[in-house]
């Protein structure tokens, strides 16, 4: 009887399919045994539960998503439990997501609750205690891809993505910044605004000289991403009224950089913000195929501006627009992009 009790379910001969069993937080082990031998993956509940008691498990199984199969032994499904070896989902955070877009994202995936991550990631106090000097943690949420299990909580995700950004961080990155006259704060701001104007990886250390060369000479950066961020509600279109909005990620109002990032950059656009090309150029323009001419002087620019912007649309009887990176459109003609 030991034996029977002991042995799986099924053998592998079987092929018994993989089943997903989520543990509840809180569950007794006994709720567990339940859970196990409905969906037949033990022979014997009461079996189970002196097996468990015989290693104190009652209170000792974790919560969380489980995948087992009914070729494996009580003693293999007990050793899972205890251990906490739940089910990982890989998931992929983009380049220049913010703290919103993030939250969606795992929200979607059910990984962590999307309105407790936005405060958490939001709360001063708590982003204080992940060695953070800023009012949240926008910027500093590393897009990578990870493995969370489902039901992660909030602080818990944030940590993992603040860690790998401090792994990407390396020291000679913060020497660079030093060297540069820079604060982590200000590379993570600057990368941030490059990472949303452009996807082109090559144009990225060209973008960030731009932004350089305007910050040393007071020049306002100019650049629509930062105002977009700004905005309370945004519904897609920038309009020339925009530009005068208030916010203090106006960057047309104000010169130099805005507070703080406006999204969460990649290695890319950190190590562009760090090593700019040497340049002279204080202008750029889209080219309508995704990538940017790059001016020294406003007479440049302006001949720029009416090859690449004015003369197409003209010619083809359209208004004039500016794509966002999000494939929306901007419906006014000026600034730096």
């Amino acid at each position: 009887m030991i034996r029977w009790a002991e042995a799986p379910a099924l053998s592998e001969s079987d092929h018994p399919p993989q089943k997903i069993i989520v543990i509840p937080d809180g569950a007794t082990f006994q709720q567990a045994a339940v859970l196990l031998a409905g969906e037949q993956l033990i022979r014997s509940r009461s079996a189970f539960m002196l097996l468990g008691k015989a290693q104190e498990a009652d209170r000792k199984i974790h919560p969380g998503e489980y995948e087992f199969n009914a070729a494996m032994t009580p003693a293999e499904i007990l050793g899972k439990l205890l251990a906490g070896r739940v089910v990982l989902h890989s998931i992929t955070i983009p380049e220049g997501y913010t703290i919103t877009q993030i939250a969606d994202v795992l929200d979607e995936r059910r990984i962590t609750n999307r309105a407790e991550f936005i405060r958490l990631a939001s709360d001063k106090s708590f982003v204080k205690t992940l060695g953070i000097s800023a009012d949240t943690a926008e910027g500093y949420l590393y897009p990578d891809t990870y493995r969370f299990a489902r039901a992660t909580a909030a602080k818990d995700v944030i940590k993992a993505m603040v860690e790998q950004l401090g792994r990407v961080m390396t020291p000679e990155w913060q020497a660079r910044a030093n060297d540069i006259h820079l604060t982590v704060q200000e590379v993570l701001t600057l990368a941030s605004v490059i990472e949303k104007e452009t996807s082109v990886g090559d144009e990225r250390p060209h973008i960030s000289a731009v932004f350089h060369n305007r910050l040393k000479k007071h020049i306002p950066l100019q650049s629509d991403p930062t105002v977009i961020y700004g905005l309370p509600n945004f519904d897609g279109n920038l309009r020339k009224k925009d530009l005068s909005h208030p916010s203090p990620y106006n960057t047309y109002r104000w010169a130099g950089l805005p507070p703080g990032p406006i999204a969460n950059p990649g290695a890319q656009s950190i190590r562009a913000a760090l090593y700019p090309v040497p340049s002279a150029n204080l202008y750029f323009v889209s080219k309508n195929d995704g990538t940017h001419q790059f001016s020294a002087t406003l007479i440049e620019h302006n001949k720029a501006v009416e090859k690449y912007q004015k003369r197409p649309f003209r010619r083809g009887n359209h208004s004039q627009t500016f794509m966002t990176p999000a494939g929306k459109q901007h419906d006014h003609k000026e600034g730096v992009s």
